[in-house]
């Protein structure tokens, strides 16, 4: 085991994968000299060369367009849309065309194209730069959403998107890129579908995925100091959700509390309670709770960001109400 850096890990895993497959390409904005908008793929266009590190025009329907197609025609191409809130201009290629040309053409074509973006706020970027879109694609049948949490699924994920024959929305956290964690050496592959307990508890089930996974296990620490014991799931993936390891842990804890970095109105979280209220009715104690972020536009100034996105004393304070009421 290394520590990487999140970003790190995900530009490893870009680099093995385009060394063990030649059809491996990337494009977007500014992804060659300058490495992209966070230098996630720095150095990579002097390694492989411009013929598979391709630099596009500012028209992310064009070259997620480019992409679809390229995936049809036997590249496996990475897309990089250089912030979440941009993805709204290439809806119509990836819920019209990505998600539904292996359906329309009776699995004849697949489209192994993967979409990586960073999403969420935390840097103070403003309305149109602090978005967490997955709502849009986790209601999208013919898509897989992933959202890893740590460095080592940041490179596990990505490689098993790459590998992966339909199309893959990949959510990487701005946060999280300057985190530390440690990564296996080797092919190490993350699968897709299967959530991770990031903590054992018996008294409640906390369920969260990218960032806020992090902000989860602190407010874990800081219940376990009240007696509260919380379990943590680590979802990974949104799109197929583990409904088994949610189910198992739900029927352990007898309570859920489930968190998202987007807003609170037709969130994940609101489809993950749903799902759980369902398949696990006459396992739960209490009613579960949503953690979410404010139905408002992210603010630009740090500290009414700070008020709007949800953190561990708001998951803390929602697993301890849960708890109580049970």
């Amino acid at each position: 085991m290394r520590e990487l850096y999140y970003s790190h890990a995900i530009r490893e895993a870009l680099e093995e994968e385009m060394e063990r497959d030649e059809r491996v390409v990337l494009l977007g904005e500014d992804l060659a000299e300058y490495g992209g908008a966070f230098k996630v793929t720095a150095n990579i266009a002097q390694r492989f060369g411009d013929e598979r590190v391709r630099n596009t025009p500012i028209s992310e329907g064009g070259f997620v367009g480019v992409a679809v197609g390229a995936a049809m025609t036997g590249l496996r191409p990475v897309a990089e849309i250089m912030f979440m809130d941009f993805i709204t201009l290439a809806m119509d290629q990836l819920i019209n065309h990505a998600a539904k040309m292996r359906y329309m053409y009776q699995g004849q074509v697949s489209v192994p194209l993967v979409v990586r973006t960073p999403s969420g706020a935390g840097r103070a970027y403003g309305p149109t730069h602090s978005q967490s879109f997955e709502r849009h694609f986790v209601a999208t049948p013919g898509l897989i959403i992933l959202a890893p949490a740590t460095a080592a699924d940041a490179k596990g994920l990505l490689k098993a998107a790459i590998r992966c024959d339909d199309p893959v929305v990949f959510l990487e956290s701005k946060v999280l890129y300057g985190r530390r964690g440690p990564v296996p050496d080797g092919d190490e592959v993350t699968p897709i579908g299967v959530a991770r307990i990031a903590r054992e508890g018996e008294h409640v089930t906390i369920a969260a995925y990218s960032r806020m996974v992090e902000e989860s296990l602190r407010a874990a620490e800081a219940l376990a100091e009240k007696g509260i014991e919380a379990e943590v799931i680590d979802l990974r993936t949104l799109a197929p959700l583990d409904m088994e390891t949610l189910a198992a842990s739900v029927g352990k804890t007898g309570r859920l509390v489930a968190v998202e970095e987007g807003c609170l109105t037709g969130g994940v979280a609101a489809e993950i309670v749903s799902r759980v209220v369902a398949e696990c009715f006459y396992d739960l104690e209490a009613p579960p709770k949503r953690v979410a972020a404010m139905d408002l536009p992210v603010p630009a100034s740090p500290g009414l960001e700070r008020a709007v996105i949800p953190d561990a004393a708001d998951i803390a304070r929602a697993a301890a109400e849960v708890v109580a009421q049970g």
